[in-house]
């Protein structure tokens, strides 16, 4: 055989199988469901309860997007309802507030957790009451039960790295929720 034949038979062979590569590759392509928008979005959230002396209602939602499959990211709300009653104090206040948040995913339960969070709520330390705005940055990890494709239970420690006067609660900050995949 000739060299020019060798490499118009060469070439040939180079062709049609990158041809069979690139029809094999649209197939697994076509085969291969994408996922839609609202495949990638989760709602849920936080609810808690305290009854008694001290009567606490937390209700905090939240939406969010998975970027990636390791990166997510959202926004939620914050209300919280707070009532203390004893012989000498009778006190009742309303906080609200929202968040933004970002989590990576390290492991399948584990992940890493940053928020920026901001409240308005009243201050009890002047007479007559006034509201005030406190802001949080909070950081930490969690754990995630995965009980569907996109549901899961979360359970994180967070810490509060802007603790302050009027921060209504103490660190670390510890939350339990649900996220529902849509």
């Amino acid at each position: 055989m000739n060299l020019q034949l060798k490499i118009k038979l060469l070439s040939a062979c180079l062709l049609i199988s990158a041809l069979c590569f690139a029809q094999d590759s649209a197939m697994i392509r076509k085969n291969k469901p994408q996922e839609r928008f609202w495949d990638k979005v989760f709602v849920g959230g936080n609810f808690g309860v305290q009854l008694g002396t001290s009567t606490f209602i937390d209700v905090s939602p939240l939406i969010g997007y998975r970027i990636t499959p390791k990166f997510s990211a959202g926004i939620g709300a914050t209300y919280q309802y707070f009532h203390y009653k004893d012989r000498y104090y009778d006190l009742e206040t309303n906080v609200f507030g929202g968040r933004v948040f970002g989590r990576y995913l390290f492991a399948d339960y584990l992940f890493g957790h940053a928020e920026y969070e901001y409240l308005n709520l009243e201050a009890f330390d002047f007479m007559p009451r006034r509201r005030v705005d406190v802001v949080s940055i909070l950081g930490g990890g969690g754990y995630i039960q995965r009980f569907g494709r996109n549901s899961a239970i979360v359970a994180m420690i967070l810490y509060n790295f802007t603790e302050s006067l009027y921060t209504p609660y103490n660190n670390p900050v510890i939350r339990i929720g649900v996220n529902l995949g849509l």
